[in-house]
C-alpha cells in the first residue's frame, strides 16, 4: 500500500483551519494571572505565532486514531505551550544566549531574565493544568496517562535531559549517536509526546500507538536535521533568530558531522520510514504524512 497523500487532500486548507483553532485556543488558554506583569510575559511568547507543528500534531493523531480532534485541544495547548517555556528558557544567557525569536527581542530582553524564567516555569505548570483540568469529555484514565507522557517529555527523560547534554557537548567532538540522543530527547521528546497523546485522547490501540512512535522518532530526527541545516544557509530575517547560533558556539551538528548534502538526504529518508509506518492507517493518515513532508520542505 503507497503511503503517498491523496491529491485529494488539501493540506495547505488543513493548516490553515488547524492553526486558526490553535491560534483561537491558545489565546483563551491564559486567565487572568497576576501579577499582570507575569500574563503579559507569558502571553509575549506564546501568542508570538510559528508554525504551531505540535499542537497540529497533535490534533492530527487524535483524528487520526478516531477521535474528535476538539477533545485534544487542550493536550494540543499543553503542548506548545511547553514547547514556549523551552524556546524562553533555551533563549537565555546562560543557555544559547540569544536575542531573537520568531522575529523580535526574544522573553528576557524584554521582561528581564528572572521574570522570563518565570513565565517559562507558569507555561510548564499551566501545561499540566489544561489537561487534568480543561478537559471535559475525556475519561480520567487517559487523561493520566497523557500526564505521564507529558512529565517524561518534558523532564530530565526529555528535553531537560537533551538540553544537558547539548551544553555539555559544545566546543567538543561527539559521534553521531550522542547528536541523535540530544535530538532525540531535546526535540524528539516532545514530538513523540504530540502524536502520541493525540492519540491516547482518542484511546489509540497498542499497534498504533507503535506505530506513530516510529513516526515519531523520523520526523523528530528529520525536523532537528533540518534546524541545523537552515541555521547554515538561511538569514536571520528568514529564520526568525539568529542565524548562525550553532557555529558560533561550536555546537555539533549534523552538517558538521554529515555535510550539507548527506544531511539532506538522511532527513529525506527519516521522513520516508516515518511514513512508510503509516501504510496501514494510510486512508486515514493524510495530515500526518503531509506533516511529514512539510517538515523536510520548509525554509525556516
Amino acid at each position: 500500500m503507497s503511503s503517498a497523500v491523496s491529491t485529494a487532500f488539501d493540506f495547505t486548507a488543513y493548516l490553515e483551519g488547524a492553526r486558526w483553532r490553535v491560534e483561537a485556543a491558545l489565546e483563551s488558554a491564559l486567565g487572568p494571572e497576576r501579577p499582570e506583569s507575569l500574563r503579559e510575559a507569558m502571553r509575549y511568547s506564546l501568542l508570538a505565532g510559528g508554525k504551531r507543528l505540535r499542537p497540529i500534531l497533535t490534533l492530527a493523531a487524535c483524528e487520526l486514531a478516531g477521535g474528535d480532534p476538539e477533545l485534544a485541544m487542550p493536550t494540543a495547548v499543553a503542548m506548545e505551550m511547553i514547547h514556549t517555556m523551552s524556546l524562553i528558557h533555551d533563549d537565555l544567557p546562560a543557555m544559547d544566549n540569544d536575542d531573537l525569536r520568531r522575529g523580535r527581542p526574544t522573553n528576557h530582553k524584554v521582561y528581564g531574565e528572572a521574570k522570563a524564567i518565570l513565565a517559562g516555569d507558569a507555561l510548564l505548570t499551566r501545561a499540566f493544568e489544561m489537561v487534568a483540568l480543561r478537559t471535559p469529555g475525556v475519561p480520567a484514565e487517559r487523561l493520566l496517562q497523557v500526564v505521564g507522557e507529558l512529565a517524561l517529555a518534558s523532564g530530565a527523560p526529555g528535553l531537560v535531559g537533551g538540553q544537558v547534554v547539548d551544553l555539555e557537548c559544545e566546543a567538543r567532538q561527539v559521534d553521531l549517536e550522542t547528536l541523535e540522543y540530544i535530538h532525540l530527547h531535546k526535540t524528539g521528546a516532545l514530538l513523540r509526546a504530540c502524536v502520541i497523546c493525540g492519540a491516547l485522547i482518542a484511546g489509540a490501540s497498542t499497534e498504533l500507538l507503535m506505530a506513530l512512535s516510529t513516526y515519531a522518532r523520523g520526523i523528530g530526527l528529520a525536523f532537528q536535521i533540518i534546524d541545523d541545516i537552515l541555521d547554515v544557509t538561511a538569514s536571520s530575517d528568514v529564520l526568525g533568530k539568529t542565524a548562525g547560533k550553532d557555529l558560533a558556539a561550536d555546537k555539533s551538528t549534523y552538517p558538521k558531522l554529515l555535510g550539507l548534502e548527506e544531511s539532506r538526504r538522511r532527513a529525506d529518508a527519516l521522513v520516508s520510514e516515518a511514513k512508510a509506518v503509516l501504510d496501514p492507517w494510510s486512508a486515514q493518515a493524510a495530515p500526518l504524512l503531509a506533516l511529514a513532508d512539510y517538515i523536510t520542505s520548509r525554509d525556516r
